[in-house]
Order: C-alpha cells, then structure tokens, then sequence
C-alpha cells in the first residue's frame, strides 16, 4: 500500500513552509506572532538567505504587503531589489514596501514601529553586517511587539554570526542544485535550510525545499547522498570464489 505524505493543518496561528517533509519536522509549522532569524550560512550564500526570506514573507502575507526595513550600506553593497526578478518567482513588486534608514540603529527604530502595527502581516528585517546594537535586548523589544501585534517578524543576517536572541528560530540558509526543467530549461530556485535553533526544543535538522512559483509555497526537494564506491577489481577472496 502506498503512504501519500500530507502537510498538517492549517492554522491561524502558524506558517507553514508548504514543503511536507520540513513541516512535519516543525509540527504545525512557524510561529507567525513571533521573531525568526535566517542567516546566510556563509557569505556567498547572501542573495541565497534573502530569497529564501522574502519569499517566506510573501508566503505569510497572501493578500497583505510585505514591509521590508533595509539598512542603506546593505543596499549599497548588495543592491536593490529587481522588479523583473520578484516577477518570475510569482511575486508583484508593488506588494514590497521598502524602508531605508541610514544607520542600524535607525534600522531597529523603524523595525519596532512596523512590527507594532496589527494590519501588517510580516516584516523582513535587513540589519548591516554583524549589527552590533541587534543583541538580545532589542531582540527582546521586536519579538515583544510581534507577540503583541500578531506580525512575523524575519530578521536577515548576512556576514554575521549569530549571537543570543530572542529569536523563536534560527535558521541557516544556503543556495542548492536545482532540478533541470524539460528541454534543459533552468530549474526552481532550491534553497538548502537548516534549522539551528528552536525556542520550543523542536530538534534541529536540514532539509532541502524548492519555490513553487504557482503555490506560492516551497516543496520537498531531495537531498544529495553518498554512494559507496564499487571497487572495479574484486578481493582476492572475490576472484577466487569467481575462478572456481
């Protein structure tokens, strides 16, 4: 008899990935009233992180805009969003409202007032680089807020390294292998995810997932493994049982 795996149930209260197998490692899916944080595993993995972010956002807020704080170094250094490009992941550009500030500190300011507002659905947060002044206190403040408000909170960690938050996951984000499309046609952006941590001792574990443009959702996508090598010459035992 085949299984036919299905993702869990919707709720109100949680976000899911739409990717089964990761779903049902995180139970009923992400908390939405809380803060979250996605590091790009390493720093080539930047735009990797930032995909990954966004459309989690976009997946969160389906009829909602998705305000986006970015600090202007960041902008500088990474570059703008591409209008074109957020088209052919299945998303409209006016449903991203950007918010520059020039400095980090500036950055958390406009991030708390955002996160405060109720009828917003989820806020991406993009700090500079380590952003020393994002520790655990100002952490605390946000995810306060999103308690508060009901709003996903997603903080964007590029070129840094975690520190104590009060972050309820952590996630490392880093860029994978698609899939070839018919008539060699480039594949779905797939992302490989890691979870570091969960504030609900939800054990960490890597999973890959690929965007489906149309679901506006990730999906499984299977991870590379091992194979053992097979020797191209047998064992002296091998040959002898073959001689005989």
């Amino acid at each position: 008899m085949n299984l036919v795996r299905s993702s869990p149930p919707e709720s109100p209260s949680r976000l899911t990935t739409g990717a089964v197998l990761a779903d049902a490692r995180l139970g009923k899916g992400l908390l939405r009233a809380a803060l979250h944080e996605v590091f790009a595993a390493v720093p080539a993995d930047s735009a990797a992180a930032a995909g990954f972010a966004v459309l989690l956002a976009l997946r969160a807020s389906p009829d909602r805009p998705v305000f986006w704080v970015r600090d202007a170094r960041t902008v500088r250094e990474a570059g703008r969003l591409y209008g074109a490009g957020l088209v052919e992941l299945g998303a409209d550009p006016d449903s991203i409202i950007l918010v520059h500030a020039d400095t980090t500190r500036g950055v958390l300011q406009a991030a708390a007032d955002t996160v405060k507002c109720a009828a917003i659905s989820t806020v991406v947060i993009e700090p500079w680089a380590q952003a020393a002044e994002f520790g655990l206190t100002e952490s605390r403040r946000i995810a306060f807020a999103a308690a508060r408000s009901g709003v996903t909170a997603l903080v964007l960690r590029s070129g840094a390294q975690p520190v104590p938050s009060a972050a309820e996951t952590r996630w490392a984000v880093s860029s994978a292998p698609s899939a070839v499309l018919a008539a060699n046609a480039p594949g779905q952006p797939a992302f490989d995810i890691n979870l570091l941590r969960h504030r609900g001792g939800i054990a960490g574990f890597e999973a890959r997932v690929e965007w489906d443009r149309d679901r506006r959702a990730f999906r499984d996508a299977p991870l590379p493994r091992a194979v053992s090598a097979v020797p191209a010459v047998g064992t002296r035992d091998t040959q002898r049982r073959r001689a005989a």
